[in-house]
């Protein structure tokens, strides 16, 4: 069903301005992705990007519709609350750098099942990897597929369940057609050219509604409250969303643990530690997408309030898409129907450009770890055989996003990317942290902590008030949410961590010097993949 959509919104230029975003992505992706022969260059772009271009290539991989859509809306009607989003995020990347970033890229080559099979049993972790990255990424798709239907639904004035389901299928078509022509390569420009155009528009919009109240951020805070409603008074304060019972202070420290702990564990962003030449790079990448993504989280808070301030919480809750539309609403707010046909289409952008990155991830994961090396093992005699079961998956997988996306349509996009953090951190980080530093570390134990922690955190999501239980739940007439938490991070993490541990203590298998060899390696580079020349 077509309305006029968001009122005031212009639907024609609306869609000239989608149009024009994705043809001219589409031609970069063409373009960049014409030399993506082999499977270094359809997964890793040839390792041929700078720490520079890979930092902001991962700023736009991580920035994604949680943040510009979810978050925006969380600060706008939950205030403080919402904002914790933001801090957890962030600092989630100083693991990544102290922990992850160097050492994973000295150790692997193209997938996280590189570094766990290094010095253990090769098929039985490379499945298991390959699982875990499929299910995370998955999660993560779900949000961000979610994200671009109540987007686009809320331009182009398509409602009805029918609509928006059209509109996240369009989505994941022009997404698939991404990563089968452009590779990881095109993806990266992409991700790129959008990482710009975002944190562009949020500088603006943010120095906009500064303007608004002469640059005095105290003034717009009082906006925010005075346009708050009966709540108001308590937007900047802690307990708007997570209020003041015993359950809602667990929710949040298990929601703070997932995103502090989920970013090292997440598939997207450990593969782009492997697009870069050398060691020194991926360093120097999470130090460029540290900056980028801390001013844009900055931009966020400014704009989120000032959404509260200008459009106000009553407004934007009666809104297709609730909090999702506090971004397109202020940016119709500040400048018309050109500011927010403009706004959208960076949004949108955003959601293209990080459901590719997703892709290509789970897609390289099955092709490299199942395929070529638990199938195959590793004796493929066709050297385009695995790019072209990669290609294969992506449809796949791009099938299953749409089918996702449409379900999960009426969540906050922050909320479900925080799901998929929480089984990152939960199947991945640990099993990544214990083979790179604990020498006992071994294949049961790494089994054990992706399989146990992974299928703990999918357990309880399953029966959480997320799912079930609830108005605002993906099945809100059901009734199965025996577990009282929204996230499971606090009780999935632990116990993840603790079942790695006892599954290598009560193993008999003995390390035979391939750690030793690891360290080495992961310490100095020597042996590390090499970048290639074109």
């Amino acid at each position: 069903m077509v309305n006029s959509g968001l009122e005031g919104s212009n639907v024609p230029l609306n869609i000239g301005i989608f149009g024009v975003f994705v043809a001219v992505t589409l031609i970069v992706v063409f373009r960049a992705g014409r030399g993506s022969r082999t499977a270094k260059d359809y997964y890793t772009g040839g390792q041929a990007f700078t720490g520079r271009q890979n930092g902001i290539a991962i700023a736009g991989d991580y920035l994604s519709a949680a943040t510009f859509l979810g978050i925006t809306g969380s600060i706008a009607v939950y205030g403080y609350d919402g904002f914790l989003y933001s801090i957890g995020f962030l600092v989630a990347w100083l693991v990544a750098l102290l922990l992850v970033a160097e050492l994973l890229r000295n150790t692997g080559k193209f997938t996280m099942g590189d570094v766990l099979a290094f010095r253990m049993r090769q098929r039985p972790v490379r499945a298991a990897a390959a699982t875990s990255t499929i299910t995370v990424s998955l999660f993560y798709l779900l949000a961000q597929m979610a994200g671009a239907g109540i987007l686009v639904s809320l331009l182009l004035g398509i409602s009805g369940d029918a609509g928006q389901a059209v509109v996240i299928s369009v989505v994941g078509v022009v997404m698939i057609i991404y990563v089968l022509v452009g590779g990881m390569k095109g993806t990266t420009w992409v991700q790129i050219i959008k990482a710009v155009l975002l944190i562009a528009a949020a500088a603006g919009m943010a120095a906009w509604t500064l303007g608004k109240y002469n640059f005095d951020f105290s003034h717009l805070l009082q906006g925010a409250v005075d346009n708050g409603g009966p709540k108001g008074a308590n937007l900047l304060a802690p307990g708007g969303k997570y209020g003041a019972s015993a359950t809602s202070k667990l929710d949040f420290l298990s929601l703070g643990l997932a995103l502090v702990l989920g970013t090292a564990g997440m598939p997207h962003v450990l593969m782009r530690f492997y697009t870069v030449p050398t060691s020194k790079e991926a360093r120097k990448s999470v130090v460029w997408a540290i900056g980028l993504i801390g001013a844009c989280y900055l931009f966020i808070l400014v704009i989120g309030y000032g959404a509260g301030a200008l459009v106000g919480p009553a407004k934007i809750n009666a809104a297709p898409g609730k909090e999702n539309a506090a971004a397109p609403l202020l940016a119709q707010e500040l400048g018309g129907p050109v500011l927010l046909g403009v706004v959208s289409a960076v949004a949108f952008a955003t959601i293209l450009a990080v459901v590719a990155g997703l892709t290509i991830t789970a897609s390289a994961s099955f092709a490299h770890d199942i395929y070529a090396n638990v199938i195959k093992k590793d004796r493929i005699d066709d050297k385009n055989a695995e790019v072209r079961v990669a290609r294969i998956t992506s449809v796949v997988i791009g099938v299953i996003a749409i089918a996702g996306g449409i379900l999960a349509k009426n969540q906050n996009v922050a909320f479900l990317v925080a799901l998929a953090f929480a089984v990152a951190a939960s199947a991945n980080l640990p099993t990544i942290l214990y083979s790179l530093y604990w020498k006992r570390f071994n294949t049961r134990g790494a089994l054990w902590s992706i399989y146990g922690g992974g299928g703990i955190a999918v357990a309880l999501i399953a029966f959480s008030p997320a799912v079930s239980g609830n108005a605002k739940a993906m099945f809100p007439h059901a009734n199965f949410d025996w577990f009282p938490l929204q996230n499971p991070g606090l009780v999935s993490i632990p116990a993840s961590f603790l079942l790695g541990a006892l599954g290598a203590l009560l193993s008999k298998e003995r390390d035979d010097g391939k750690y030793a060899e690891m360290e080495v390696r992961a310490l100095t580079g020597v042996g590390a993949e090499e970048a290639v020349s074109h």
